[in-house]
């Protein structure tokens, strides 16, 4: 049965509910301890990111079966000041900020998909799904 919603971010609790949500989530897909702290990991990078980057904004979730399979979707979305070069921005250690650098590249490397849409002045919404 395919659950969806949406949550907002604007705030560090905000961060904190987003994290628990995608656990249970994992844990009702049935994803294993390692999956479920891939998908919590990035969740929390992307969330942060909506957070301090864009200003705050939203994440959006699909659980269920999707082309057969069983899937956690989630989307981040925010209005902030979007990214001027994507390509830049998803090369490890790059940091429009104080972080390391790992954000986008390091959630990419921990989902089976990962999609991206930015532009100056659009805001950013990145796209992961992690399937069972």
């Amino acid at each position: 049965m395919a659950n969806d919603g949406v949550m907002p971010l604007r705030n560090e609790q905000d961060i904190v509910s987003a994290r628990q949500s995608v656990r249970k989530w994992c844990i009702e897909l049935g994803f294993s301890l390692v999956d479920q702290t891939k998908m919590v990991t990035a969740a929390s990078e992307l969330a942060r990111n909506t957070l301090i980057y864009g200003g705050g904004g939203e994440m959006r979730w699909t659980t269920g079966p999707l082309a057969g399979r069983r899937a956690l979707t989630l989307t981040f979305a925010d209005e902030g000041p979007g990214i001027p070069d994507i390509e830049l921005a998803m090369t490890d250690r790059w940091t429009s900020g104080n972080g390391l650098g790992l954000g986008l590249s390091g959630a990419r490397r921990l989902v089976q998909e990962f999609g991206i849409d930015s532009a100056p002045g659009a805001g950013t919404r990145v796209t992961i799904t992690r399937w069972k």
